[in-house]
């Protein structure tokens, strides 16, 4: 892998060619000193002063003395004890203020490549839902899994010469509060060809996906012919795309051939070594096959863990399990 192809992958560098396929996003170059402010553990957690006086915990109770710590007492001659003071991005926030009130009040977050996935828990709504500066820079603050957009991105490349892109980006797409996890389909492409297909959210079964297996797998394969197979660069690389209802096709993301990228249903031995015209397309076909071990590492960022949702079932089932195997343990002592 190269750094060109890593590149290519990046939301800013493919969505503009492809926007009228995709969700609608806006997109932001990020300040260096926001940038700074992400990558800066060396003090403790503050998130920017909202020139909005936007909250990003809007539910919480206001205490007044929640402020003391910022306070400095009169008289108090080291600076040493003097508390560190929150960052403000005023020309930022405006910014982002005008890109979500644009894209309907509610917007998911992401950088170059890469989602705050793994800090969904600590929004109010436990998904990366935002409609706020605040709520995103909470997010983003808050990740472990961005380190890899500011710090690793080209660790696979053959060429590397930086560990960082020149620039950072915020993207802000748009919610959709109906998206179906089940319908979001990551695709992988070897020498300009498409080999295979698979569910994106792997650690639940669909019934239904199995009575569209064959269609979905005939739209893929024609959206990908007609729109992607000759505009898109790299040799190698994977896209994931939705199936909406009437049966239309939206590019959600491009990711480079392997590193990094998961190959979900498949491993990337498999991927290498698939042969002649045919794709295959792999879902989870019973609740035998499904993949729990990937339940924290796919990045799915529609992801609803609310009552009545797939994951919400999910961790239901895995906690019930558990109370099983602990009833049986206690009752063979």
């Amino acid at each position: 892998m190269e750094e060109e192809e890593v590149n290519r992958c990046q939301i800013q560098e493919w969505y503009p060619k492809f926007k009228s396929l995709s969700i609608k996003t806006r997109i932001h170059e990020l300040p260096e000193s926001f940038v700074q402010y992400l990558l800066d553990d060396s003090g403790p957690f503050l998130l920017p002063v909202s020139i909005s006086n936007d909250d990003a915990f809007p539910n919480r109770i206001h205490n007044p003395e929640e402020e003391d710590d910022y306070q400095v007492s009169e008289g108090s001659g080291d600076e040493s004890e003097q508390p560190s003071m929150p960052p403000s991005f005023p020309e930022l926030e405006l910014e982002v203020k005008e890109s979500i009130k644009s894209l309907g009040g509610s917007v998911f977050p992401k950088l170059n490549w890469s989602a705050p996935k793994d800090s969904a828990w600590i929004s109010t709504t436990g998904r990366l839902k935002c409609s706020s500066f605040s709520e995103i820079a909470l997010l983003l603050r808050s990740s472990d899994s961005l380190v890899h957009d500011l710090c690793h991105a080209y660790d696979s490349c053959s060429d590397k010469t930086s560990t960082r892109p020149k620039s950072f980006f915020l993207a802000l797409r748009k919610w959709y509060e109906a998206l179906k996890p089940e319908m979001e389909f990551r695709c992988f492409v070897r020498n300009h060809n498409l080999v295979g297909i698979s569910q994106r959210e792997v650690t639940t079964c669909y019934p239904a996906l199995l009575e569209k297996k064959h269609s979905l797998q005939a739209l893929i394969e024609d959206f990908f012919m007609d729109n992607l197979m000759s505009r898109f660069e790299s040799e190698n690389y994977t896209f994931d795309v939705y199936v909406t209802q009437d049966d239309r096709i939206k590019v959600v993301d491009f990711n480079p051939w392997g590193a990094f990228t998961l190959p979900l249903m498949f491993t990337w031995e498999e991927l290498d070594q698939i042969r002649g015209d045919g794709v295959e397309f792999r879902i989870v076909e019973s609740q035998l096959s499904v993949r729990p071990g990937l339940k924290t590492a796919v990045p799915f960022d529609f992801l609803d863990t609310s009552a009545g949702s797939g994951w919400d079932q999910v961790i239901r089932n895995a906690d019930e399990e558990l109370q099983q195997q602990t009833r049986n343990g206690q009752a063979g002592a």
